[in-house]
């Protein structure tokens, strides 16, 4: 952020209503049982835990900026909150000693209005910083990338000036970056904030079809998975430039 700053690239904040907290809590020696779900969802929040070997990866979704209250509360609320959210996960929370073994996302939405300028070009997280929502932020950077290898890998070899192609990059990659920023913007307003606020009894008419439909699941995975622009590696002969 400092570096676009400088850049002096305009940048446009989408907002988000959530911080995430990552902390680590150890599996029994069996290895993980059934009745811790990859999510829990009730009146005190979220929390997703990630199977790994030999313990959970997990994240407790918290509002923007509550970190300090929760923190003020002290480790054992924490662990209490924990937990009433997951109970499969109570025979290894003491190993949270403490707030050090608590680490804060800062989670953030934006992007920038402006990609590049002679001799810089941003992509992936430097051009648009993505929710955690559906895990596609390395999906969107390694697209970005692959375009701007596609746009700029034969004129760099052929020892053309580069800085005339950068806004191509841009041009490729802005409809799936604004397409995507739009559904993890609906994923906060009507999933995340109501459970953040307590009301999980609201259940978005959309996640109701598709635990009814399990068809339609596909859906979802093929756009949080593929995206709508997913670039290919283009032979470095073929539409130089482009």
């Amino acid at each position: 952020s400092v570096l676009r700053e400088a850049a002096g690239l305009p940048r446009e904040d989408l907002g988000a209503p959530m911080d995430v907290l990552w902390f680590r809590v150890p599996m029994p020696e069996g290895g993980a049982p059934a009745d811790v779900p990859l999510g829990s969802i009730g009146r005190r929040g979220m929390v997703v835990a990630i199977p790994r070997t030999g313990y959970w990866q997990c994240a407790r979704i918290i509002e923007k900026d509550g970190f300090p209250a929760i923190a003020a509360r002290g480790i054992d609320a924490f662990r209490a909150d924990v937990v009433a959210l997951a109970p499969g996960l109570a025979a290894g929370i003491d190993a949270i000693a403490g707030f050090d073994d608590v680490k804060l996302l800062s989670v953030a939405l934006d992007r920038l209005t402006l990609w590049s300028r002679p001799g810089l070009l941003a992509i992936g997280d430097a051009a648009h910083a993505m929710s955690p929502v559906g895990g596609v932020g390395i999906n969107l950077a390694v697209q970005d990338a692959v375009a701007a290898a596609n746009v700029l890998a034969a004129p760099l070899a052929r020892g053309d000036d580069p800085d005339p192609l950068l806004p191509r990059v841009q041009a490729r990659r802005w409809t799936p970056t604004v397409r995507m920023q739009a559904i993890q913007r609906i994923a906060h307003d009507r999933v995340i904030l109501p459970v953040l606020r307590g009301e999980v009894d609201h259940v978005p008419f959309a996640v109701k079809l598709l635990d009814r439909v399990p068809l339609l699941r596909r859906i979802p995975g093929r756009i949080l998975g593929l995206g709508f622009g997913c670039e290919h590696v283009e032979s470095p002969l073929a539409g130089a430039g482009r």
